[in-house]
Order: structure tokens, then sequence, then C-alpha cells
């Protein structure tokens, strides 16, 4: 599935097409590519979000190298995430993926300025229907801190269930997190009550 759409952000100065390599009714999916490391960079930046995601800033340079050696990794698939209008508005990936055991890992991560719009269930829908519908996967798996009460709820939405916790495995400015450990099987994707992406 691939379609193109114009997309203007603040921190590009001119319009440029976009080939979508997925999409939902409301958020479409671009292949992450180098050039979109000043989004990454602004985004990870955030101190909301480093706390949320446990990581810390890194500089542009860094955060380009590390999409330049993403892409070359056939166990991942990242997007950036772009609303209605082409603006981008965060970014979803597959990491981790074995083919064999049909398992993978979802990340998410959305830009401070467009949370609360519903983009991030949008997203996580999206890459899930790819993960299940395009791609043989069974089991998606994914990890956020137990007190990140937003993307709690937004995997909750999308039919992921907790597992359990992960007791103090996370480091992060001077302390240990506990991580709350949802899955989503495929009997359980099946089941439930929404258009797919391929529906839009």
């Amino acid at each position: 599935m691939t379609e193109d759409i114009r997309t203007a952000g603040d921190e590009q100065d001119a319009e440029t097409v976009r080939e979508l390599a997925w999409r939902s009714k409301s958020v479409g999916l671009a292949a992450l590519d180098t050039d979109d490391a000043e989004f990454m960079h602004h985004w990870r930046s955030d101190p909301i979000a480093a706390h949320h995601l446990g990581i810390w800033p890194r500089s542009l340079a860094a955060v380009r190298e590390r999409i330049e050696r993403d892409t070359e990794d056939d166990d991942r698939d990242d997007f950036l995430i772009l609303s209605p209008n082409g603006t981008p508005v965060g970014y979803v990936a597959l990491t981790g993926q074995n083919m064999i055991d049909g398992t993978a890992e979802v990340e998410l991560m959305l830009a401070a300025e467009h949370r609360g719009h519903g983009h991030a269930t949008a997203a996580l829908d999206a890459v899930v229907d790819l993960a299940f519908g395009e791609l043989p996967m069974y089991r998606l798996t994914a990890e956020t801190h137990t007190d990140n009460a937003t993307a709690l709820a937004v995997l909750a939405r999308s039919g992921f269930t907790q597992e359990g916790i992960s007791r103090a495995a996370c480091l992060h400015r001077g302390r240990r997190h506990d991580l709350a450990v949802f899955s989503l099987l495929r009997p359980e994707w099946e089941e439930l009550n929404r258009p797919r992406a391929w529906d839009a």
C-alpha cells in the first residue's frame, strides 16, 4: 500500500512529497528517513517523552547516525506518523522482528504538541494491522513505565493486555522504574471490532 502525501512541518521550510508505506483512517505512516533526524531529535529532547520512554537527549548527528544504522536492520520497520494534512506528529516502529517465531516489539513516540488528538491510538492500530495483516506476526509486545498513564491507556484501547511488571527494569534520572509489559496475539487482534487500516 503506497500513496503520496505532501508534508509540511514547523521544522521544514518547504513542502515535500512523502510516499506513504501504510495508512489508517486518520494517520499515514511513511518510512523513516535520515532527513527526519531533526524531528526525532526534537521529540527525543522533550523532557516528558524522555522520562516516559527512559531515554536521554542525543546530538542531532547521533540521531541521524542511529536512523542510518536502523535503516540497514532487516529486523525492524520504522515510520514517521503523519497527520491527515501531512504534518509529522510522531514515530512508530516494529522492532526485533522474528519471522520464524512471529514476534515483534512495538515502539511509539508522539510529539508533545500533537498529544491528545488520537494520533497515538491511530498509529498503534495501523502498525498492529501491518504486523498481523501483512506480516506473519503472531505476538506483539510493548513496554512502558508503570506510571505512564497515557501509554497504558493507548495500549489498552488498541487491545493489548498487560501481562505483568518487570520490576526495577529501567534506570532513569537516578531512579529505578518498573516497566509494564503488554502483549497482543493474532487471535485477539482478529476479534477486535474496529475497521482495519486497509479499510481507510
